[in-house]
């Protein structure tokens, strides 16, 4: 087993493998750890970008993609189709930018298709890939097809397919399906009820709008994520009371305005368990 990973650029990979003690699996696994910047590279054109590809990764056996879901500043989403960065050069990165992101990154998950991917949604960043506005959701989900991957990953976050312009480009290229209704999906436990930790402050005042009572992790992050994208597009101001959400609103009924099957007492509710941020954006929307 090999772990290939680069630092983005003017960082180093090696100190990362350090603080991370990956070093410990080394000894008591016998994995390899290749720093990507290190790495010899082969150079594919793809839509006329020519992209340098490590040699390590793109002749793996098994290629497994392992991407943090979250928010970022520049494409709105990074997941499975951008975390893809990771296997090319510095020099590449630094062309990525000049060419825009969007079409490169697309063109980018054509050369080497990931046997597997399996991404990491327990604490994502609500808007930022530096971090600083964490939201806790304790939610694991992997599958084959990138494409499909981020398209439930945007709306995870509270965006349409079409805000990432990315996404688009790479269905054209036929990177994989943004068919979700047509998805195979299989739970493998429920959600937790959520724990409690510490927020950051744009996450703290987004729950001001949130009343919640035994939430679980995923659906109360959900909510996190659909009231700051409403308060993006100036939204938050039109909510009318405090949105309910969580399991101690299972036996209520009455007035209000809940997402989570667990609100379906109330006179307006969003069903799913959760639903997601983008659902749950679209529902609020209609509560004026």
């Amino acid at each position: 087993m090999t772990i290939a990973e680069s630092s983005w650029i003017g960082d180093s990979t090696e100190r990362a493998f350090k603080v991370h003690n990956y070093h410990h699996f080394v000894k008591q696994y016998g994995v390899r750890l290749v720093d990507v910047k290190k790495d010899s590279y082969l150079t594919f054109e793809v839509e006329g970008y020519p992209i340098e590809y490590s040699k390590t990764a793109y002749e793996a056996d098994y290629l497994i993609n392992l991407p943090v879901l979250k928010g970022h500043c520049q494409t709105k989403l990074t997941c499975a189709l951008k975390n893809l960065k990771g296997v090319i050069s510095d020099r590449s990165k630094r062309l990525f930018h000049t060419w825009g992101l969007h079409e490169p990154i697309a063109a980018l998950n054509t050369i080497r298709k990931c046997n597997l991917i399996i991404v990491d949604s327990i604490n994502g960043d609500l808007d930022f890939e530096e971090g600083g506005t964490p939201v806790e959701t304790n939610r694991m989900f992997m599958g084959s097809d990138p494409l499909l991957i981020d398209t439930l990953a945007a709306e995870l976050l509270g965006y349409p397919f079409e805000a990432i312009p990315y996404l688009g480009i790479a269905h054209k290229l036929g990177v994989g399906s943004k068919e979700l209704s047509k998805a195979t999906y299989r739970e493998l436990n429920k959600p937790q009820e959520a724990a409690t930790y510490k927020v950051s402050r744009r996450a703290n005042r987004l729950a001001q709008y949130s009343e919640a009572k035994e939430a679980c992790s995923a659906c109360y992050g959900n909510l996190l994520h659909a009231l700051g994208r409403l308060e993006e597009q100036g939204k938050l101001g039109h909510l009318k009371e405090k949105i309910k959400i969580g399991q101690g609103f299972k036996e209520y009924s009455g007035e209000g305005i809940g997402v989570g099957i667990c609100t379906h007492g109330l006179t307006h509710s969003l069903k799913g368990c959760p639903p997601k941020a983008l659902q749950m954006v679209e529902f609020l929307e209609a509560q004026r």
